[in-house]
């Protein structure tokens, strides 16, 4: 039997909160359904296809990672974005680590959703068009010899013992055209799993990127704020963002992914 379409499953235990989700992608004029319990939410995931899950972390009977667990071990490849009203850096590494595309603390603004949902729609795009081998799509991979947090942010450590930190060819692909990068400061400190650049896109909104390592900077990439194409046209090395001393370097590597893995 052929499955439905939906494009976006909620799981959340509060109703407050999936009708105020569900109200936000109404304005994007995106359909959606929801489950106040991950078992009933596996139950229309097994009857609907959908392009998006947006996941509680703190659920009863079965939490938000058990989910994505669970997801993985089915061979479902939705992506999946995780909220808490509990905002830790634990639980966005975590959350990251095990396949979440994206994490957002509650409260969130409606803006804040819109930018969510419009780089999870244009993921499950690309993931989509990827497993069709669209010649019109084409995602430049990591170098092999660097590391990921996640999707969306890389690492890559010289010779000096400095690290350069950017953004993956993946997500500046969920966000472009980028009309302005900003980044923070020299002598500012980054936190592994906290937002570390924004960028605004024509359509107003503003995406946050989140640091793939801690540490403090010592040099950011002026050349790419002044001309944002480097991003789209050069991730991996002009379009790099900052240049950091990592501050808990073999603790916080032991959850990156090497970027050697996305070619096999």
């Amino acid at each position: 039997m052929m499955k439905s379409h939906c494009n976006i499953l909620i799981i959340d235990d509060e109703q407050v909160i999936i009708d105020s989700i569900s109200k936000i992608a109404s304005l994007e004029e995106l359909s959606v359904d929801s489950s106040l319990l991950g078992k009933d939410a596996f139950k229309k995931i097994s009857e609907k296809d959908f392009d998006l899950i947006i996941c509680d972390i703190m659920l009863p009977e079965m939490d938000g990672f058990q989910i994505i667990n669970e997801l993985a071990k089915r061979n479902i490849e939705t992506p999946v974005i995780m909220t808490t009203g509990y905002s830790t850096i634990e639980n966005a590494v975590k959350s990251l680590y095990l396949g979440a595309i994206d994490f957002i603390p509650k409260p969130f603004t409606i803006d804040e959703m819109i930018s969510l949902i419009h780089r999870g729609m244009r993921y499950s795009k690309l993931l989509a068009a990827k497993k069709k081998n669209v010649e019109s799509v084409l995602l430049v991979p990591c170098p092999a010899k660097y590391y990921r947090l996640g999707y969306s942010c890389w690492m890559n450590k010289e010779l000096d013992g400095s690290v350069l930190i950017g953004a993956t060819d993946f997500f500046i692909k969920t966000v472009e055209p980028v009309r302005q990068i900003e980044l923070l400061n020299h002598g500012e400190i980054l936190t592994q799993a906290s937002p570390c650049a924004k960028f605004r896109t024509d359509d107003e909104l503003a995406h946050p990127l989140y640091s793939v390592l801690s540490g403090n900077i010592i040099e950011r990439n002026e050349k790419v704020i002044e001309q944002p194409e480097l991003l789209e046209k050069d991730p991996y090395f002009d379009g790099w963002l900052y240049r950091i001393i990592p501050t808990e370097f073999d603790y916080e590597m032991k959850i990156l992914i090497p970027c050697s893995s996305d070619r096999s």
